[in-house]
């Protein structure tokens, strides 16, 4: 080598010399090293210390002067190191040399010592050498021992080994058993226990997902034959294990021992014991379980599967079915039902929310996604709306608060002569209480407080996320959102004035909409001229407007959603009034004092629905109209935790079916997102969801009767949603910029729910299912891609995710190698840079930073005309300016739609690059507040902060935290 790298490498070898592999975390002990012949030694992070220390000495010389910045400098990375190693629950106590040469590494080039960086992949790569050439004869490898569960040491069955691996590759192109069994072996020691000796193949199929996408399908395989022993084991009482092929053939014997276990652990309902199992047992499909990536199963293991003491004991199929029979339950036939419900959600054709897989068929069955308040003005209702919030997010609720009613600051109060202190101190209390009701371990509990934009709070309202100022006036966990009147946006059209009022002074501003809002809006203002209204505050509207969009910038919030298009378009305008959205800005349903909304959500798969010649309109109507059963029944079997909720769902049952996989299908249609093509696709596809709900919604109004509260409903005078938007346009004038075409017979259906009605008062709704598109293993709700290859970071761990479809294009046109996947790691994930990528590949795979955001604003607003709710639209910028922020939200106000969602923008961190290719599962995000990027290719983290790396965030689209409305 070069005699600079030698003379490096020199110092370098102190670190690793030849024979002995040391490296130990001392802050961590009981952890062990397995040494390059198979031996295990403890370790001891103090000789990483010594070792690094030497290297710098031997690159940077050892000038006096340089001791004390070189020991800080080794301090710290020692540190990242054993943080690194240990972090992760995945890999056990027990690490490789290499893993420990691979943290190194990569925490050198993370600090920038690029010298001794080089100096030491150089002497690495040397070292491998030398060893292949001095390697003798081979040499049988000993006999190795695995611990057994009781204690006991027994031989390693090495042919079992081969098998399972040989099983997750089969009849997957690109994947090499050998690849994997040899890596794995890597990891084997003398007396491994179970546990460690089944990760051991699932962590060296995951290392090679970035050159073949099917090693995630491998790796999820391999994770099956983790869980089966698991749960096969528990509910047998002793040691058991299958493979996938003799699993066929114990599934059905397994339903019925797992269904008395879950009933005997007090954690399934009875009823489910009283259901035929045995014809249950044989509706089983056990070949559903390879239908799984890697993310979507460990998902599922990790927050999903019932459990006790943390040992699962339910498979899949089983999970799928438990679900199921949770709503089939109170069906006339019910067993023929629950093996409807089941085959649509094992087929992953449709996937019910998070709070219906987590609680469906248990003995508290919540499985409602949002729920919507509105606070009283007084300190009883007050209160009361924050203990409601804690008692509905217990079961995975997520919660939307109508704070406008509450006066503001300076408002008079009767009872004490006082002045009040506005609403800002009471949402500290509502933030502090969302975090602290951890829904049964399972994700922290999530809340969005909503405030009309006349409020006199409403300038506070916008600094609520900030960092700077008093924390008290702070609420650092607590989504927030703008309700916007359109009166305000006209009058950021014209430039005019906008007055800011107490509500207990102007009480029913808080009810109004469209022109007799606007009627009473200007008469309060004469009234506040005249000096007969005492708190009030006047602005320039468009000032505050971009206030508002500043804060958007600065913090992600509050966001944007328009009160006058939820109330003007929504069914139940005859029944109450529309104060506010939910935790994701996509449910649009009334509340009051004694009604508190609820709203059941699933999701159909859009990319399932569709080949390369369009959408299999048939299939779609069948998954419909099986999916709104199983919504509607929701509504009946649900566990109410407060009476409001009770009679609000049972008067109106409103459910919200929505879609994701919409990247996916437009990558089957070879359609780019940004072109009016995906956009004409976009109305078509979302046309044809609605045309089958509503129809599926009359025909279950036939078989059980319409809704309660149906007379005087929009429905029942015959208006569609596609019809409601005339409403909306009269009320603005005309000023409603929107295409209004239609392919399908909606004159039939308008007469079928006039004369026989519905029996859900609203339908349609999309959530942004960052977690039940992960299971599914589908792009999100309506997002575009934010990455061709990135590593998703959860609750779950870290994840390597590339486009299987990017990849089958590239290997098509002989793209495919090691040079792409670099380029595609340097230009995170985007293809559009570079060159040797065809132009139809970069447009088709143009990720969400480089599509306009006028697209996805044309794309959802042809969607709203179908959606009798609303749908979480997030918005991306890679170079935001207000100018940019100001039409993107006035076209989406102009368009007719009534909510948006997160606004995200690209870290201005930059990008970090490695020479380490198995990097997956190993890496720490490195910074917060944008896409944030590591060595396998960014790293996507919850990501609504612009220009504040420390800016808090909640609820993000990836944010494992917070996913009540998927």
């Amino acid at each position: 080598m070069p005699a600079t790298a030698e003379r490096h490498a020199n110092g370098l070898q102190q670190l690793h010399p030849p024979g002995a592999d040391h490296a130990v975390a001392t802050s961590a002990p009981g952890y062990q090293l397995i040494r390059r012949n198979g031996a295990v030694t403890p370790f001891d992070a103090s000789k990483i210390t010594v070792a690094l220390t030497k290297a710098f000495l031997a690159v940077e010389g050892q000038p006096a002067a340089a001791s004390r910045r070189i020991h800080d400098i080794v301090a710290g990375l020692t540190e990242q190191i054993v943080a690194s190693l240990t972090r992760r629950p995945d890999i056990g106590r027990t690490f490789h040399i290499e893993e420990v040469q691979d943290q190194v590494e990569l925490a050198l080039m993370r600090g920038e010592h690029h010298k001794v960086a080089r100096a030491y992949v150089l002497y690495r790569e040397e070292r491998a050498k030398a060893r292949a050439a001095a390697r003798p004869v081979a040499i049988p490898a000993p006999m190795l021992r695995m611990t057994a569960a009781d204690g006991t040491l027994e031989p390693l069955d090495a042919g079992r080994l081969a098998t399972v691996i040989g099983e997750a590759c089969a009849e997957l192109d690109g994947v090499c058993a050998e690849a994997i069994l040899t890596e794995a072996r890597r990891n084997l020691y003398d007396g491994i226990s179970l546990d460690e000796l089944a990760q051991a193949p699932i962590l060296a199929a995951r290392t090679l997902v970035e050159t073949e996408p099917n090693y995630s399908k491998v790796s999820a395989r391999l994770l099956l034959d983790k869980l089966r022993r698991e749960a096969l084991s528990f509910v047998a009482g002793r040691p058991e294990q299958a493979t996938q092929a003799e699993m066929a053939e114990r599934y059905g014997a397994y339903l019925h021992v797992y269904v008395k276990t879950g009933i005997a652990n007090a954690l399934l309902d009875p009823e489910l014991g009283r259901f035929d199992l045995s014809r249950l047992a044989a509706a089983l499909k056990p070949e559903r379980d390879l239908k799984f990536d890697y993310l979507g199963l460990q998902t599922l293991y990790d927050r999903y599967f019932l459990h006790v003491c943390g040992t699962r004991f339910e498979l899949p199929q089983a999970f799928f079915m438990r679900v199921a029979m949770g709503l089939a339950m109170r069906e006339v036939d019910r067993e023929a039902q629950a093996i409807a419900f089941y085959d649509l959600l094992s087929s992953f054709d449709f996937m019910a929310s998070t709070p219906t897989l987590f609680n469906a068929g248990t003995l508290r069955p919540q499985l409602s996604s949002c729920f919507l308040t509105t606070v009283a003005d007084d300190l009883e209702g007050i209160f009361k709306a924050v203990k409601d919030n804690a008692l509905l997010a217990k079961y995975s609720g997520g919660l939307g608060n109508d704070w406008t009613p509450v006066r503001g600051l300076g408002a008079h109060i009767k009872g004490t002569n006082g002045e009040s202190q506005g609403i800002v101190p009471f949402l500290k209390v509502a933030n502090d209480t969302a975090i602290a009701v951890n829904q049964g371990g399972k994700r922290k509990g999530a809340v969005c407080a909503y405030l009309e934009t006349w409020h006199v709070d409403i300038e506070e309202f916008l600094d609520l996320r900030k960092n700077t100022g008093d924390d008290r006036r702070r609420t650092h966990d607590m989504n927030t959102a703008n309700w916007i009147p359109d009166l305000f946006m006209q009058r950021v059209e014209t430039g005019g004035p906008w007055t800011l009022f107490s509500p207990d002074e102007v009480p029913d501003l808080h009810d109004l909409y469209g022109k007799p809002f606007k009627a009473a809006y200007e008469a309060y203002e004469e009234k506040a001229r005249r000096g007969d209204i005492k708190v009030f505050k006047q602005v320039a509207a468009v000032d505050l407007w971009r206030r508002m969009l500043t804060m958007l910038f600065e913090t992600g919030h509050p966001w944007i959603t328009f009160k006058d298009a939820c109330n003007l378009r929504s069914p139940q305008s005859h029944a109450g009034v529309v104060h506010s959205s939910n935790l994701c800005a996509e449910i649009t349903l009334n509340t009051s004092a004694d009604e508190v909304a609820v709203c059941n959500l699933g999701s159909v798969n859009l990319a399932a629905h569709v080949t390369v010649e369009g959408l299999d309109q048939e299939k779609l109507k069948r998954t419909v109209t099986t999916a709104m059963r199983m919504l509607d029944n929701v509504v009946d079997i649900n566990f109410y935790t407060i009476s409001e909720a009770r009679r609000s769902n049972l008067r109106h049952r409103p459910v919200g079916l929505g879609l994701m996989g919409f990247q996916d299908a437009l990558q089957t249609l070879r359609l780019p997102a940004a072109s009016e093509a995906a956009v004409n696709f976009a109305d078509t596809s979302m046309e044809a969801i609605s045309f089958h709900a509503i129809s599926a919604s009359v025909d279950l109004a036939a078989e059980r009767g319409r809704y309660p509260s149906f007379a005087g409903s929009l429905w029942s005078k015959g208006i569609l949603p596609i019809d409601s938007l005339e409403i909306l346009s009269q009320a603005r004038d005309g000023d409603v910029e929107l295409d209004r075409s239609s392919t399908l017979d909606w004159e039939s259906l308008r007469q079928r729910v006039q004369t026989t009605g519905m029996r859900n008062s609203n339908t349609m709704a999309i959530a942004p299912t960052a977690t039940i598109s992960n299971i599914v293993g589908v792009s999100q709700s309506i997002e575009p891609s934010y990455s061709q290859l990135y590593v998703k970071a959860n609750m779950s761990g870290d994840f390597t995710v590339v486009n299987a479809d990017l990849v089958r294009d590239l290997k098509a046109r002989g793209l495919w190698d090691e040079v792409m996947i670099c380029d595609l790691k340097y230009y995170d994930g985007m293809v559009s840079r570079i060159d040797r990528v065809p132009d139809d590949l970069k447009a088709l795979y143009a990720t969400s930073f480089e599509i306009e955001p006028s697209w996805l604003i044309r794309a959802a607003a042809r969607r709203q005309k179908w959606i009798d709710q609303g749908q979480s639209l997030n918005l991306y910028m890679a170079q935001p300016s207000g100018r940019k922020l100001d039409e993107a939200y006035r076209l989406a106000w102009r368009l007719g739609l009534k909510t948006t969602y997160y606004l995200r923008g690209l870290s201005a961190t930059h990008v970090e690059k490695s020479t380490l290719k198995g990097t997956d599962g190993k890496l720490n995000a490195v910074a917060v507040g944008g896409l944030t990027v590591a060595a396998a290719g960014p790293i996507l983290v919850e990501t609504p902060p612009f220009n504040d790396p420390a800016a808090p965030s909640a609820c993000a689209i990836d944010d494992p935290t917070c996913e009540a409305c998927q």
